[in-house]
């Protein structure tokens, strides 16, 4: 039943996540700031467009269609374990996400993985379509990776449906520009990556944008010390993006595409 409602699944679900942090910001934004909104909308909404299309085209299989390949090979670890099925979807939940937190870090930190990354990173504003805004070159190694991690770990087809469907959700909700009370983000961070806690990854700052790293679960920056509890500025004040992308005209489509070939 998963399976063969998986695009209805996750076009239903980023429809109403979108809709619903979009409204939120426009009801309570955390900053005022939101220039070029059309253009910067335009360009990220388009990339989605164009990296679900390629995904489709060239890699139709998808993670997705791995995990069910290794569930009938028996490839992986969780496919040499019996363990209840209610587990077993946990499992391969929490190391699907662990395995994109160390992808994170490793695009930081090799420079060529790095130019691909930095797309995401040079939005002049954050919000939710900046949780979209990702280059189709990174978008399709990402996905090879992510098959290459579901083949070793023998994580099972729906645990691979509900974890992108979870991520997806959650990097609209983290990038989005939402005003949360501090008590309230204080103790959901222990839960989930809030916008605050992800917000501090997008400052121009070196130290602050090479530190919390996850999209979904906020354990791993804790537990790898890669966690920054607040920026040096403010949340308010914070300057976002990178210090050499800040000029309107590279927030266009076609300079997003070319920007990884720029030096």
């Amino acid at each position: 039943m998963l399976l063969e409602y998986e695009a209805l699944i996750r076009a239903t679900c980023f429809f109403v996540v979108f809709m619903a942090i979009a409204l939120w910001e426009f009801a309570g934004p955390r900053r005022a700031d939101n220039p070029q909104r059309s253009l910067r909308w335009f360009s990220n909404l388009v990339l989605v467009v164009i990296n679900s299309a390629l995904l489709r085209l060239l890699l139709p299989i998808m993670a997705v269609g791995i995990a069910q390949l290794a569930a009938d090979k028996s490839w992986g670890l969780l496919n040499q374990i019996d363990l209840p099925i209610a587990l077993d979807l946990l499992l391969g939940i929490v190391l699907l996400d662990m395995a994109i937190y160390w992808q994170h870090r490793v695009f930081h930190r090799i420079p060529l993985l790095w130019c691909l990354h930095r797309l995401h990173h040079s939005d002049i504003v954050y919000d939710v379509t900046t949780g979209l805004r990702f280059h189709p070159i990174e978008i399709l190694l990402s996905m090879l990776i992510k098959m290459a991690v579901v083949i070793v770990l023998g994580t099972t087809a729906a645990a691979v449906i509900v974890f992108e469907v979870l991520l997806n959700a959650t990097a609209m909700f983290n990038h989005g520009n939402i005003r949360l009370p501090q008590a309230v983000d204080k103790k959901l961070r222990w839960f989930i990556v809030t916008p605050d806690m992800h917000r501090v990854h997008h400052s121009v700052y070196r130290e602050e944008h090479d530190s919390n790293y996850g999209f979904n679960l906020p354990w791993w920056d804790r537990l790898f010390g890669s966690y920054c509890d607040q920026p040096r500025e403010g949340h308010l004040a914070m300057r976002i993006g990178l210090h050499y992308f800040r000029d309107n005209k590279q927030q266009q489509l076609r300079a997003l595409l070319m920007q990884p070939f720029r030096s």
